[in-house]
């Protein structure tokens, strides 16, 4: 019978960051992921946005959670000897002159000037786009987690350590005990699942407002052409060298299965051509479907009844920036035995 602290149950994000902040409290772990191509996780473009949406407000906690995701990635890449996070501004569109009117106010503001700049430079993507009706606005602060290769290099170095096992995770092979869980020849204080929408499936935690959100996006080749700095206009394009952009990505709450889509890479297409002057080429078309709860915020914690039992999901499309911080809260939580923030546990969804 193997002796651990945690068995973590997926390889995600948000499996990789619980893993790590266990790993740096001294925590004995086992990580169990059944290893897909195409998840949600490995097909995200990382994005690190501080200012989102048509208003152009903060993203949530954005000043606690930029900080410590900075230096939980510069860390990571100490760790495993290659970098994962790229700062980059972000050029956004402003569609028309409420637009433009709304960023002016929101620029003028004090708490949002860390953030939106009061001048703006295209670069390569001046004479190479569609102009918009407002003109643009430029981001800063923000910038790219390179999530797949962060999420192999993890792996290999969970493998390398010996405690990584690629196989699907049977539920009904859990026993909960009063002082702990076991699963099949392993023993432990606790299970923390981060299964992204792998929940579904998920006896003790199905019950909970996680919906699917489909995405879609295409890696492009613009030949002759390179950007330092991301763009919104319609769609993210976010520049990962050699000439190659993320472009994304397309949301769908109804969908039939998890592959590409004709439908999905015809609308990236369209939206494309409506943005970029030049002619590009199709590299891959991935798609996934990614975890989103119903108030857009974390679900964190133990389970109400199964003490042993835990959960770490619902990071949605903001996972890049959400899952250092929380993951490190939930291993303080259980390191420390302070309590869980209300706005992230778990437990409001079974009241």
């Amino acid at each position: 019978m193997k002796n651990v602290d945690y068995i973590i149950v997926g390889q995600g994000i948000a499996g990789t960051m619980v893993s790590f902040f266990a790993l740096k409290a001294n925590k004995k772990i086992w990580v169990i992921n059944e290893d897909h191509p195409q998840t949600a996780s490995k097909i995200s473009a990382g994005l690190i946005n501080p200012i989102t949406g048509r208003k152009f407000v903060k993203t949530w906690m954005i000043d606690e959670l930029l900080p410590f995701a900075e230096a939980t990635y510069q860390e990571l890449s100490e760790w495993l000897s290659m970098p994962f996070f790229y700062q980059k501004n972000i050029i956004r569109a402003l569609k028309n002159h409420e637009q433009e009117n709304n960023w002016m106010v929101r620029s003028s503001m004090e708490i949002y000037q860390a953030f939106m700049m009061d001048s703006l430079d295209l670069g390569n993507y001046k004479d190479n786009i569609h102009p918009v009706g407002g003109g643009y606005g430029e981001v800063t602060g923000g910038g790219q987690v390179r999530v797949a290769e962060l999420l192999e290099a993890f792996a290999n170095f969970l493998i390398k350590k010996e405690i990584y096992q690629n196989e699907p995770f049977d539920y009904s092979a859990i026993e909960a005990q009063e002082n702990g869980v076991i699963y099949k020849d392993i023993k432990a204080e606790k299970i923390i699942f981060c299964e992204g929408i792998g929940i579904k499936n998920n006896p003790y935690f199905n019950q909970l407002p996680v919906i699917g959100n489909k995405g879609e996006v295409l890696i492009i080749h613009i030949p002759n052409f390179d950007a330092a700095k991301i763009m919104k206009q319609g769609v993210f394009f976010i520049p990962l060298g050699n000439e190659e952009f993320w472009v994304g990505s397309n949301y769908a709450l109804e969908f039939d299965d998890e592959l590409p889509s004709e439908k999905g890479r015809e609308s990236l297409i369209y939206k494309i051509k409506k943005v970029l002057k030049l002619p590009f080429e199709i590299v891959k078309h991935q798609a996934a479907i990614r975890p989103t709860v119903l108030d857009r915020r974390p679900l964190i914690g133990v389970h109400p009844e199964f003490k042993h039992i835990a959960i770490f999901n619902g990071m949605g499309t903001k996972g890049a920036s959400i899952a250092p911080y929380w993951a490190n809260h939930l291993i303080e939580a259980f390191t420390t035995g302070q309590k869980i923030e209300k706005i992230a546990d778990v437990k409001r969804c079974f009241m």
